[in-house]
């Protein structure tokens, strides 16, 4: 016998379990071999595993239900019982056009800024999109709700989230693990978000049975992805040939999206991005989507927004003053070819601005 515990957060505890914990006896009678306990607003669940991920599952079912209508009454419980799995689901997700999804405890997901709403709708109108943005915009986290939302809803049938692996100030080699171990690090956020969404047994099922694949860039050459939502995150880390790779990977019926971060790019230096170059070789294709997050999307700490408008202002004080300095210097290289032309200046002599050389031994010549 196993033991799983469910915290409720954002509810009425009144409302969702019913007075004198009616709705939650009324579960519970339904499983007699298991035990349901609601103390505060956790709820404890004992019993097999195969049963306690079907409670689980109508618990999150509920959860979502309440969140939506505000109440869980016995009725709604014996609806829920009754049905299957797929159809409790359905009909939640069904009546909910401005929640991209609920998430593994209950927590409603959707955009929370213009932007991110942009994202949602190019999304669903296009098969390829390219999102780009700085830090804590949520681009990750809106792709993979909308990517469980497509599996929820079998628009797809299965996850592929992918992340190139790029050694940014420490070599792969040198961490401690196996190749996975190594790896996972770099997945983390992946991981993250969909641990938000999915509760842990089911997204368990999903990543055993292939359902939900979460791998390095490397692993998708040869691979045909179709009938899938595939995500490609930190695409600004491609190298040309990777990222062409990668899209070239799609298949007649897959959904594919792109983010990246322009401020980020961890390759070795003089390698160019294949993100950077993707955009402008396929600005002219039609049928693409294009969003353009900016630090007004950041949803994180609100020093994460300063610090990255701080950021967009060096770069561009920066790239400003690199460009007065060539300026400069480029002025300077033509002048002394003119003077040179005009016999002004000997072609041997160094120009007046430079430093003249000392002899080695300049104390001798002193």
């Amino acid at each position: 016998m196993v033991e799983k515990i469910i915290t409720l957060e954002n509810m009425s505890l009144v409302d969702f379990l019913g007075p004198d914990n009616q709705n939650i006896r009324q579960l519970a009678a339904a499983f007699p071999g298991s035990k349901i306990i609601s103390r505060g607003n956790e709820i404890k669940i004992q019993g097999q595993p195969a049963v306690i991920s079907r409670i689980n599952d109508l618990l999150s079912s509920l959860i979502e239900h309440y969140h939506q209508y505000g109440q869980i009454t016995d009725k709604t419980v014996n609806q829920y019982l009754s049905a299957t799995s797929e159809e409790a689901e359905g009909r939640v997700l069904a009546a909910s056009p401005d929640v991209i999804l609920f998430g593994a405890k209950g927590g409603v997901i959707k955009a929370k800024t213009p932007n991110q709403q942009k994202l949602v709708d190019t999304v669903m109108a296009h098969d390829l999109t390219f999102t780009l943005g700085p830090a804590g915009t949520g681009k990750t986290y809106i792709s993979v709700a909308l990517a469980v939302r497509a599996l929820k809803n079998k628009e797809v049938k299965k996850i592929i989230i992918s992340r190139p692996v790029v050694e940014a100030g420490e070599s792969l080699g040198f961490l401690p693990g196996d190749m996975k171990e190594k790896v996972d690090p770099y997945l983390r956020p992946i991981y993250d978000a969909l641990e938000d969404m999915i509760p842990a047994e089911k997204l368990k099922f999903y990543q055993e049975n292939k359902i939900i694949e979460i791998a390095p860039l490397a692993y998708m050459r040869g691979r045909t992805l179709n009938n899938a939502f595939v995500l490609l995150d930190e695409a600004q880390n491609t190298t040309p040939s990777q990222l062409k790779m990668f899209l070239t990977r799609m298949g007649p019926t897959a959904k594919v999206m792109v983010n990246g971060d322009r401020s980020q790019i961890d390759l070795p230096t003089r390698q160019k991005s294949g993100l950077l170059q993707a955009l402008d070789i396929l600005k002219s294709v039609p049928g693409i989507g294009y969003v353009e997050m900016t630090s007004e999307d950041v949803v994180r700490h609100r020093l994460v927004k300063e610090i990255v408008e701080a950021y967009d202002r060096y770069d561009t004080e920066e790239t400003t003053r690199q460009a007065q300095q060539n300026g400069a210097a480029r002025r300077d290289e033509r002048h002394e070819r003119r003077l040179r032309e005009q016999g002004l200046l000997d072609a041997a002599q160094p120009a007046a601005d430079s430093e003249t050389e000392l002899p080695v031994n300049h104390e001798q010549a002193l």
